[in-house]
């Protein structure tokens, strides 16, 4: 059973190989150190062949005592990974101007720690901007503590689970290394390529002797989040380097899997929420929240701010102060994951929501449609959302269905004749940014001379099916989708486009100073997550399309409609490129003669047209937009860098005259888009054994113009099952019980099956969109969202008890009933 090569941190160490600093330390566990988290990694046993590998991995497994342990030292103590307050102050009505807020001033944080916790700083009317804020938070302390006589006010405490991704494909990775060329050749599911492919170099830049190439491979996979910044290829590239020359794979079973993977983040939360008794308009949001973030910083930080900034939900609130912590602690690392920490508050606003409006025996969605955030309202930092919001129509679609309508009535009939069970209804309504404030990406969309369409996109496929809907996009302004398309490429030199410092955190003042760099861009790529590719990635892909149209295609139909005698078939008519159609068959405009895209193309070539773009965007809750000579015409466009391919050429980057990128301030606003979904949902419990049957859902969602629907269908009955298993089933323990010490298999951890989600039952409706002008949204995280609260809300209405703590189960409700 003795491996071939066994590597430790003795060996990391001596060859100058360290996880990239995102990461942390410690990729191996060095001798004589504490663990950071339970199950962390000792050491790589590496073999030869797969008989001896095979054997000795079953012989070892669940053995303990393989390891040889030290001193007992009780987990490390360690300050939070990450910690954030938002306060927001409004005008006298909604519209009117802020006395304060993050956008308009500044978020909060901690000036120190103290039992690693923070310290937040002293109010002070008139200090600096976070003494001014402490100060306005004071006030909404103050007046919850003494509110006046016609408010309610509400104080509750809601706590999440962890749980695991389940993500159909395990973590793995094949690699070998070359030391003839000391060329490392690397085969990764990611949904970061461009994070692997921008720092394994540097990682193994270190080692001795360094390596030279790194031939990437990124494939397609799935993951939920969980393949997003997670460290196994780095792992993947260390077995490989000491693989004696061996290809060497890298690969979980489940066990593993549950024990290494990134898990969701449990969150512990304690709101109070004031509301005025005569008009039942909500007045005052005070939130605290904590999510443990294990033992390893990843995505800890934002995931504790999004949680934050989501909390308000669909809610308008006058006086808001919200805060997060991300804590460290020895539970396995907890990172990116469909929801993105709004999973957790938002529930629980939707949760505590119902119970305001059963204290004020308000219907609840009429409770919901008195309270919603309007278009041009701020949410809770002080900015306003992107275009319509349309949260108020799916409530009132809601109001209108018949599981509410009919809820009433059905409770008598299905009680009556069930005897041994219980009926309840229970909605959620919810709307979730989509984005992280620092979207960036490449396209590259290409004509060849007979009409084919070849897209390049750094986008990753995760399962989403963001490769079918970039490549129908191209049917907008090519008249088809692509015949051939590339995804997670990390190869850009044709727009060498360079970054440096953090978009986040930079200072107006540096931003002005890099971009004088007409190479420039605040961050380079991003990789496929927060629901992100129906609008950001879209964006390049339309972007690159528009420009092979604009300045290949149209001046070739316009040569063609043009030629002959006085100026041919287009003299006697106006034809302008706004009523451009493609129809089938080809192009046509003002009743041109349809002209099919091989001709097109054939004429773009001979003109010397533009027959290929690559571009690079970039958006900070709004589009970066640059100044560009285009033939003899100064253009500004909404991207950030550009090369031009013409006819058959070779590509050439565009300098750009002007950039306009939007001001570092707008980090502050932390979220402008937003998609709004509703659910809901009829249950009975069994009242012998606690079980929640799923008699139905119905979800309304708004979400733009759709690319492809049946993507949409399959992400919104997928997140619906997602959000069933998180409100009912599924949980792991975080410590010495949990899924670190390698015991943990779908044996244990519950996911719903087809008969635990109305399978045959569910149906939804998609809201139009306002009108085909209207960009496509992200909507694969809050699909999931609505349906969690809403069962826990139709819980409440068949038994009468609110339960604030997740799943539950029907232990837990077996507890409660009579």
């Amino acid at each position: 059973m003795q491996p071939d090569r066994l590597v430790t941190a003795d060996d990391l160490a001596r060859d100058g190989l360290a996880l990239p600093a995102f990461y942390g330390d410690d990729m191996l566990l060095p001798r004589g150190k504490t663990p950071a988290y339970l199950g962390q990694a000792v050491a790589i046993l590496i073999y030869h062949d797969f008989a001896r590998f095979r054997f000795a991995k079953d012989a070892l497994k669940f053995r303990d005592e393989v390891i040889r342990y030290g001193a007992q030292t009780g987990p490390l103590a360690r300050d939070p990974w990450g910690s954030f307050r938002y306060v927001r102050i409004g005008g006298a009505q909604p519209f009117d101007d802020d006395r304060f807020s993050s956008l308009k001033d500044s978020p909060i944080f901690p000036i120190g720690m103290r039992k690693h916790l923070p310290v937040w700083p002293e109010g002070r009317d008139g200090g600096k901007l976070d003494q001014e804020g402490m100060h306005y938070a004071g006030l909404i302390a103050d007046e919850l503590r003494s509110p006046p006589a016609d408010w309610l006010v509400m104080s509750r405490r809601y706590t999440t689970q962890s749980i695991d991704t389940a993500a159909l494909e395990p973590d793995n990775a094949n690699g070998w290394y070359d030391s003839a060329t000391q060329t490392l050749h690397l085969v990764v599911p990611t949904q970061s390529p461009q994070e692997v492919a921008a720092e394994m170099p540097r990682m193994l830049a270190q080692h001795n002797p360094p390596l030279k190439q790194l031939i990437l491979h990124p494939c397609y996979t799935v993951g939920y989040g969980s393949k997003d910044h997670c460290n196994f290829p780095y792992y993947g590239a260390v077995a490989a380097m000491y693989g004696d020359g061996h290809p060497v794979r890298l690969a979980n079973d489940r066990f593993e899997q549950f024990q290494t993977s990134l898990k969701r983040h449990a969150f512990d939360m304690h709101y109070t929420i004031a509301v005025n008794r005569q008009t039942g308009v909500l007045q005052s949001f005070h939130g605290e929240m904590t999510a443990d973030g294990g033992g390893r910083s990843n995505f800890t930080p934002s995931v504790v701010m999004v949680g934050a900034t989501a909390a308000q939900s669909i809610y308008y609130f006058p006086k808001s102060d919200l805060s997060s912590v991300g804590l460290a602690s020895r539970a396995i690392d907890a990172g990116s994951a469909r929801g993105y920490g709004t999973l957790q508050s938002m529930a629980a606003t939707e949760m505590m929501v119902d119970e305001l409006a059963a204290e004020l025996q308000i219907d609840p969605i009429e409770f919901r449609l008195r309270n919603v955030l309007k278009s041009g309202m701020k949410n809770t930092q002080g900015a306003i959302p992107a275009g319509a919001i349309r949260a108020d129509e799916v409530l009132e679609k809601a109001a209108q269905h018949p599981i509410w309508l009919k809820r009433r009535e059905r409770k008598v009939e299905f009680n009556a004749q069930h005897p041994g069970k219980r009926y309840g209804v229970g909605f959620g309504c919810v709307q979730k940014d989509f984005g992280t404030g620092a979207e960036t990406s490449f396209a590259r969309v290409e004509l060849s001379e007979d009409g084919r369409i070849t897209l390049h996109h750094s986008g990753a496929e995760m399962g989403t099916g963001m490769s079918t809907s970039q490549s129908v996009l191209c049917a907008q302004w090519l008249g088809k989708p692509a015949d051939e398309a590339h995804f997670s490429v990390t190869d850009w030199s044709l727009l060498p486009m360079v970054t440096s410092g953090d978009p986040y955190l930079m200072s107006q003042q540096q931003q002005d100073a890099m971009q004088a760099n007409p190479q420039w861009t605040p961050s380079y790529c991003s990789p496929s997550s927060a629901s992100n590719s129906a609008f950001y990635f879209s964006h390049s892909t339309r972007e690159a399309a528009r420009l092979v149209f604009e300045h290949g295609l149209w001046p070739a139909a316009l040569a063609i409609w043009q030629s002959g005698i006085g100026g041919g078939q287009a003299a006697p008519l106006v034809v302008r490129k706004e009523d451009a159609r493609w129809v089938e068959g080809g192009l046509t405009a003002a009743g041109m003669q349809v002209l099919p895209l091989e001709m097109l193309a054939k004429k773009a070539f001979q003109l010397g047209g533009v027959t290929g773009a690559v571009v690079h965007v970039f958006n900070r809750w709004q589009w970066a937009e640059a100044e560009f000579n285009l033939g003899n015409q100064r253009q500004r466009l909404p991207i950030d860098g550009l090369a031009l391919r013409q006819a058959g050429g070779d590509y050439r980057t565009l300098a750009r005259e002007q950039v306009y990128y939007p001001p570092t301030q707008r980090n502050n606003a932390a979220v402008t888009y937003y998609s709004a979904v509703g659910t809901l949902v009829e249950v009975a419990i069994d009242i012998a054994t606690g079980r929640v049957e799923l008699l139905n859902h119905h979800s309304i969602m708004e979400c733009g113009n759709l690319i492809v629907p049946e993507l949409v269908s399959g992400q919104l009955q997928g997140g619906v099952a997602m959000g069933i298993g998180h409100a009912l089933h599924e949980y792991l323990p975080l410590y010495e019980d949990g899924p670190g010490n390698g015991t943990w298999n779908f044996n244990r951890y519950h996911l719903p099956r087809a008969s635990d989600v109305a399978v045959w039952q569910q149906t939804d409706h998609i809201l139009p969109a306002l009108s085909e002008t209207d960009p496509p949204k992200g909507m694969a995280e809050v699909v999931m969202i609505p349906v969690v609260a809403a069962l826990v809300n139709a819980i409440a209405d068949a038994t009468g008890h609110r339960f604030r703590d997740l799943p539950v189960r029907a232990e837990n409700i077996r507890e409660v009933l009579p």
